[in-house]
């Protein structure tokens, strides 16, 4: 079973119960470098292991990238 989100402005499925930790995950990003806005609001990073994104959640991420 799966549900809709909404990652970057584009609609995505998900499993039911997928945390934001695992998702960043599947999409190949380092949670560590990663900023996350979920439904308008930022996500410690601390919390992505335990958010659930609910059908229609709208996450925004961004990952740091280091330069010089």
């Amino acid at each position: 079973m799966s549900i809709e989100i909404l990652a970057n402005g584009k609609a995505r499925q998900v499993p039911v119960d997928t945390t934001v930790g695992a998702f960043i995950a599947s999409i190949g990003l380092d949670a560590a470098r990663t900023l996350v806005e979920l439904d308008g609001e930022p996500l410690e990073r601390s919390r992505f292991a335990e958010t659930r994104l609910a059908p229609g959640a709208r996450i925004e991420i961004a990952q740091m990238v280091g330069g010089g």
